[in-house]
């Protein structure tokens, strides 16, 4: 294995963890279990386990059937599983009496995992893309989600009052 070769994957695995970086600031600034650091790792993982599959099957020892097969998707579920236990924990860890916390934070643990498989197959401009449109989901819809039942709690208080 050469050197430059594993100097790309230090440098996909940096991009991976800044795009991941990114979302888990946006948790980390609505304070939720998983957060900055929590993302970034994800998102490096899932990177540095992906180029680590292609640089294994670009090494002439263990191209041979014999030694070494990888399916790429094999290689994506175990970064499904692993992320799964993750946010279980995220979920488990902010669960509070009736209610359950933590799953949208699951789920964008999830996506930042996404995030760096995609960057671990080279598919920078899609992980940059799918960055992008988590942040909208978590921040923007957020802001959506939150105006209509603001105004129905207002509009509730004002019936309890008696104003109109």
């Amino acid at each position: 294995m050469d050197i430059l070769s594993q100097g790309w994957v230090v440098a996909g695995t940096a991009y991976a963890m800044v795009l991941g970086g990114v979302i888990g600031y946006e948790r980390e600034l609505k304070n939720r279990p998983a957060g900055f650091r929590t993302h970034m790792l994800v998102a490096g993982a899932a990177t540095l386990l992906i180029e680590i599959g292609e640089l294994l099957m670009a090494d002439t020892r263990y191209r041979s059937a014999q030694f070494l097969t990888i399916d790429p998707l094999r290689l994506v579920e175990a970064v499904v599983s692993g992320v799964a236990f993750i946010g279980a924990g995220t979920i488990f860890a902010t669960r509070s009496g009736n209610s359950v916390a933590g799953i949208t934070t699951a789920a964008s643990l999830l996506m930042v995992a996404i995030v760096g498989v995609a960057v671990g197959f080279g598919f920078y401009v899609l992980s940059l893309a799918i960055t992008l449109l988590t942040l909208l989901v978590l921040a923007v819809l957020n802001f959506a989600e939150r105006r209509p039942r603001a105004m129905a709690e207002k509009k509730a208080s004002a019936q309890g009052t008696g104003e109109q």
